[in-house]
């Protein structure tokens, strides 16, 4: 792989670039990923896909935040990255294992088209909703229904892992100003430790739910593979949808399924946007 190659990918709107650490010719600090993300400045990403070794499974993935910050799991990150090992003949084969943060992911090219994947399932590991797990400062064993104030608004919150911190809190409509203003207030909130993802979430039957996403280190976004594996987890969790549902969001649509012991399944499109070289230029700009 040539030196600074980058790949440049989104999954429904949730767009990410993928560098592989072997040919990385700059430090991938706090500075250069906010550089490299930044629409003006760099190539403008919602985050960067770091491919490293791993010991425990077949590929290793680190995964940059636009402000820096590293997250455990990212659903369509771990979509893109897939098609990323797929399209240029990392993978031997259609199904392979990711190593992230958040724990080892399972992946799966179920359909592709002229040898370059389209459409990704991924094994997103369990729903869990112990409070110490998530975690959360809850009183509470598990956070469901809790009450949480903030600024002038009051929110019964719902929290859940999924590798990844959430918190999903269900509307009767949804409204984009009212994510973007409560959203960061949220996910800053000294009850979550770690800071968390916001979803807010209208159930349109026991099938389907639509969602808006207020994302940890990001800000409001179109997609989210956690995210909606988060929301279908609380959901079914409540009795509310079936095991498997359609979670809808402004870039798209996503399959989620969950089993009897919760381990969950994603299935959605991905596609590439761009490949090339940074320029010389940036890469002066990066040390």
């Amino acid at each position: 792989m040539e030196m600074n190659h980058f790949v440049k990918s989104h999954g429904l709107g949730n767009e990410y670039v993928v560098l592989d650490s072997e040919s990385v010719g700059f430090p991938l600090n706090e500075s250069n990923i906010k550089k490299i993300c930044n629409v003006h400045f760099g190539i403008g990403s919602d985050g960067i896909l770091l491919k490293v070794p791993s010991r425990n499974a077949d590929f290793g993935l680190n995964i940059f935040n636009p402000d820096g910050s590293e997250a455990e799991k990212s659903g369509n990150g771990l979509r893109i990255f897939s098609k990323y090992l797929f399209d240029y003949k990392w993978s031997k084969g259609n199904n392979f294992t990711v190593e992230t943060k958040g724990g080892i992911v399972r992946a799966s090219v179920i359909e592709s088209i002229k040898d370059r994947a389209r459409v990704i399932k991924i094994d997103m590991g369990k729903a869990l909703f112990e409070s110490t797990v998530i975690p959360v400062n809850c009183s509470k064993p598990e956070c469901i229904d809790e009450p949480l104030s903030v600024g002038d608004a009051q929110f019964a919150i719902n929290c859940v892992s999924v590798g990844n911190p959430h918190c999903v809190i269900l509307r009767e409509k949804l409204d984009s100003d009212e994510i973007k203003k409560y959203g960061p207030q949220i996910e800053n909130n000294k009850m979550f430790p770690h800071r968390i993802n916001v979803q807010f979430a209208k159930v349109l039957n026991d099938s389907e739910v639509e969602i808006l996403i207020w994302e940890r280190g990001a800000g409001f976004t179109l997609a989210s593979g956690s995210s909606s594996c988060a929301v279908a987890s609380v959901l079914y969790k409540k009795g509310l949808i079936q095991s498997t549902a359609a979670v809808h969001m402004l870039g798209g649509t996503l399959k989620i399924s969950i089993d009897k012991l919760w381990n969950l399944q994603m299935t959605g499109e991905v596609k590439q946007i761009a490949e090339g070289v940074l320029s010389a230029d940036l890469l002066e700009e990066l040390g």
